[in-house]
This record gives structure tokens, sequence and C-alpha cells, in this order.
């Protein structure tokens, strides 16, 4: 199984999935569980296969596969984010995680917080948009950004600290902010270059 010389780590869950953010070429893709279908039906062979294959029905005929019991702690999209970060992934692009039940995007989102923790950075993306956290650093936004579109950022800590924003309706500098009040929801783009920056603590950034 070749994957070092892959750029990024692409996953596709059972979730809705997102036609027009497809795996690129030097793409290492894994299909947790019922990710595999939608792969398939799209004429798209992943490198791996790992889950427990409850929502699959079956276990695929593939070569690389990873079977875990449907008795266990992780998620299978858990499971798969952690094979890419052991593999050594610093990127990580989430399909078909979004859409489905709420529960399951929340445990989603605790998976890019997850990803952050280990000094790499996640994207969950269906159609409409996407969602990435952030911890202890900043990010630019630049790509797949309009003016006039909604942002909102949320505290995903306890406390974040050394907060601010620029390139939106509403800037934020140096502020700390509380994952009890929500005043990041229903920002807006102004600029065509965004800047988020946590200086101490965890950011959620919705896009769309």
């Amino acid at each position: 199984m070749e994957y070092t010389n892959k750029k990024r780590c692409y996953i596709v869950g059972a979730g809705e999935f997102c036609e027009t953010k497809l795996p690129e070429n030097d793409d290492f893709i894994i299909a947790a569980d019922g990710g595999y279908t939608a792969l398939v039906a799209r004429g798209i062979t992943p490198d791996l296969v790992i889950g427990d294959f409850d929502s699959l029905g079956y276990i695929p005929n593939h070569p690389n596969i990873i079977r875990c019991s449907i008795e266990k702690d992780d998620t299978d999209m858990m499971l798969a984010v952690k094979q890419g970060l052991m593999f050594g992934y610093k990127e990580f692009v989430i399909n078909g995680s979004l859409g489905g039940r709420l529960d399951q995007t929340l445990a989603n989102i605790h998976i890019l917080a997850y990803i952050a923790e280990h000094d790499a950075y996640g994207l969950l993306i269906n159609r409409d948009i996407f969602i990435t956290v952030i911890k202890d650093s900043e990010i630019k936004l630049n790509k797949d950004i309009s003016i006039g579109k909604t942002l909102s950022i949320f505290c995903h800590s306890d406390i974040a600290e050394g907060v601010s924003l620029t390139g939106l309706k509403y800037p934020l500098s140096n502020a700390t902010i509380k994952n009890t009040y929500p005043i990041g929801v229903s920002n807006e783009i102004v600029a065509k270059e965004v800047i988020i920056s946590v200086t101490k603590g965890s950011l959620i950034i919705f896009g769309g």
C-alpha cells in the first residue's frame, strides 16, 4: 500500500457526498465503512477501507481492509483519521461527514478538534458548507470564500484567548471568547482574504 508519496488524506464517510470536491490524483483515499459505496459509485477506488461495516452491510472485496469490532470506542471516521495520522498526514479532507444524524455530525466536529490537537489540519465538506477547527494558530482563507457569504466562528475549548478576525464585517482584535456564548455566529465576509487567529484555545469555523 503506497501512501508515503501522497499529498493529503481524503476520507469518505456514509453521509451526504459533496460532488464538487472530489479527491485528487495525489490524495491517499480512505473509505470509512459506508463511504466505500459513495466512492465506488463514482468510479473511485480507495487506497484503504476501514470500519465495522455495519453501515455498508458487507465486507468489500478490497486488498487493503481494516475490519473493526462493532463494539468500540472510536467511530469509523475516527479510526480512519487515526490511521491517516499514523501514516504521517498533516492535511485531511473529509467528505460524507455532514448532512446525516446530528450526533454523528457533532462527533465529526470533535474529530476536527482531535486533528488540530495533533498539529494537523482537517476540513469537513459538503455541497453548501465547510467546517474546520484551529488550535493555538492562524488560518488564512482565500479559496472557497466569496464576499457577502457567511462565516461563523465559535469557541470549542472552554475559553479561547487572543482571538482576532480580519476580512469580516464584525472584526475582533485580541479578544477572549467562551464556548457558552455564540458571539461569532453569522459574520459576513467583506474581503477577498479572511484571517482568523487564536493564541490559546480552539475555534470551530463554519463557512457557507
